[in-house]
């Protein structure tokens, strides 16, 4: 059987392959590699990639994602708890008080969400990352909030870290583990023995976050 794979060219001086969370293969090259290259590497790693597609850390997506009506009484998740939506008022943003309270006059309700939980990210994720990245003792370039639909995070080669807004809706333990397993890559570029040492040596509830990654994942990664 083929494998169907992606590959991404970049600066970086290794070739490494990823297995994402909807089970789709993504070959991470550096600049110039020739295909001749990249294919047999893949052809040399086809057992593992075939396990890996398979591997019951991976899910598929809701077969029928939930909706929101915006109406009082409906909830959303923020830091890993569900708050009630309350519709009333005029005003051009939401408002969170122990709950979520929407303008009556917003007629873009599902993008003022977006902007909120976006601007949340920024104000409760980013400080996570300096925090953390001085516990471990690394440097990064930059930390921001993106829009990654099947990552939580990722670091690049160049020091640059990323996180997927959508992990505000996270407990904020989930949201540390993400945050060191990212800045970690920075120490050791490969999930080896060592990576996870690390990881787990300033997040004792790693598997814990995993474990509540791998129940929620698919109803985190709605857009609301």
């Amino acid at each position: 059987m083929a494998l169907d794979y992606k590959i991404v060219y970049s600066k970086r001086k290794t070739l490494t392959i990823t297995v994402e969370r909807d089970r789709s293969i993504v070959v991470n090259a550096p600049e110039g590699t020739a295909l001749e290259k990249i294919h047999h590497v893949v052809a040399s790693r086809k057992l593992w990639l075939y396990e890996k597609t398979r591997h019951t850390q991976k899910y598929d997506p809701l077969p029928h994602p939930p909706g929101k009506e915006w109406v009082s009484g409906e909830s959303m998740p923020y830091l890993g708890k569900f708050y009630r939506i309350e519709v009333a008022g005029a005003g051009d943003a939401i408002q969170f008080d122990q709950k979520f309270i929407v303008p009556c006059t917003l007629t873009d309700k599902s993008g003022a969400f977006r902007a909120w939980f976006m601007k949340s990210a920024k104000k409760k994720i980013l400080p996570r990352v300096s925090a953390h990245a001085g516990n471990l003792g690394v440097s990064y370039k930059e930390a921001r909030i993106g829009n990654g639909k099947y990552r939580w995070g990722s670091c690049t080669p160049g020091g640059h870290v990323i996180f997927n807004w959508r992990l505000i809706k996270a407990p904020m333990f989930v949201i540390d583990y993400v945050v060191v397993h990212e800045l970690a890559h920075l120490i050791e570029q490969n999930h080896t023995p060592r990576f996870w040492n690390i990881v787990r040596a300033q997040i004792p509830a790693t598997e814990k976050a995993r474990a509540w990654l791998l129940k929620n994942g698919a109803l985190l990664e709605q857009d609301l």
